[in-house]
C-alpha cells in the first residue's frame, strides 16, 4: 500500500512545489515508485516536473469531478522518473464546484483508492490555504511534510498549520500525523535562521527533520527548464540534500533503501 503524504503550508512562498518535485524525484533516484499530485491551480509542480499544463487532456480536475480515473488522467515525467496527476487553470472553478457534490472532501482518497498498488509513495502539493483541494489532500493522507523557512514569521504560520492537522485528525482523518518540519532555503551564516533552527528542534523534537536544504541557486533555476533540481544538477548541494531528505523520509516509514 502507497504512503500517501501532503506537502503543505498555509504561508506561500516557502518552497513547497520545490519540496513537491524534488522529494519525488529523490525518491525515484533511490527506486522508489512515485505518482505526484498537483493539487495547486497555478500547476506549478506540473511543469516542474517536465508536464507542459497547457496541453494536459485530463488533470486532477477531471478526476475531483469523477469524470475520469487517475489511470487515465495520470502522465508520466520521463526524465523525473515518476508520475504526474497534473493541473491547471481548470482546477481553480473546482473549488466553487466541489461545495455541493457529495463526499466533497474525500473524492481524491476515492480515487487514488484505484491506484494505491501502482505506488510506493503519493505526494500531494497542496495550494498555500486552507481550501475544499487542500482538506481533499489531507483526508486522504498518513501524513504532512511542511517545508518552512527559518524565519519568523514562518513560525507563526506553523501554529496555524499545525492546529489544521490537529482538527483535521479529529474531525475528518484519524489516521492523519504530522510527519515532520524540512528547513529549506537555509543559510547558516544568517544567525537569525540558526536561532530559528534551535527554537524548532526544541519545540518540535524529532520531529524536525535532520536534513537540511540550503539556499541554492540550482535548485531556483530548475524550474524553468522544467526539471527538479535533483535531476536538473545531480550534483549540486540543493540536490545532494533532497535525494537525501528522500532517504530520511523512506526510513522513516521502515523502507531501506540502496
Amino acid at each position: 500500500m502507497s504512503r500517501i503524504f501532503c506537502i503543505a503550508n498555509q504561508k506561500g512562498g516557502v518552497g513547497k512545489t520545490t519540496t513537491s518535485v524534488n522529494l519525488a524525484a529523490g525518491l525515484a533516484k533511490i527506486g522508489q515508485r512515485v505518482l505526484l499530485v498537483d493539487l495547486d491551480p497555478q500547476g506549478n509542480a506540473t511543469m516542474g516536473s517536465g508536464v507542459d499544463k497547457r496541453n494536459l487532456g485530463t488533470s486532477v480536475y477531471d478526476v475531483l469531478l469523477e469524470a475520469t480515473g487517475i489511470a487515465s488522467a495520470r502522465v508520466r515525467a520521463e526524465r523525473a522518473g515518476y508520475d504526474v496527476l497534473g493541473a491547471n487553470r481548470e482546477l481553480a472553478g473546482a473549488e466553487i464546484e466541489l461545495v455541493n457534490l457529495p463526499q466533497r472532501n474525500e473524492r481524491l482518497g476515492l480515487a487514488l483508492a484505484q491506484v494505491t498498488a501502482d505506488y510506493d509513495f503519493v505526494l500531494v502539493d497542496c495550494p498555500p490555504a486552507l481550501s475544499l483541494l487542500t482538506l481533499n489532500g489531507l483526508c486522504c493522507a498518513h501524513g504532512v511534510i511542511v517545508p518552512m523557512q527559518c524565519e519568523y514569521f514562518a513560525l507563526e504560520g506553523l501554529t496555524d498549520l499545525v492546529n489544521t492537522i490537529k482538527q483535521v485528525h479529529a474531525n475528518l482523518n484519524p489516521g492523519l500525523q504530522l510527519i515532520g518540519l524540512l528547513r529549506v532555503m537555509f543559510d547558516a551564516r544568517i544567525t537569525l535562521q540558526s536561532q530559528v533552527s534551535e527554537q524548532l528542534k526544541m519545540h518540535f523534537g524529532d520531529k524536525v527533520f535532520n536534513t537540511v536544504i540550503p539556499r541554492n541557486v540550482r535548485l531556483a533555476e530548475a524550474p524553468s527548464y522544467g526539471l527538479p533540481g535533483v535531476v536538473f544538477d545531480p550534483s549540486s548541494k540543493g540536490a545532494l540534500a533532497f535525494v537525501e531528505f528522500a532517504r530520511e523520509v523512506a526510513g522513516r516509514v521502515g523502507i531501506h533503501s540502496a
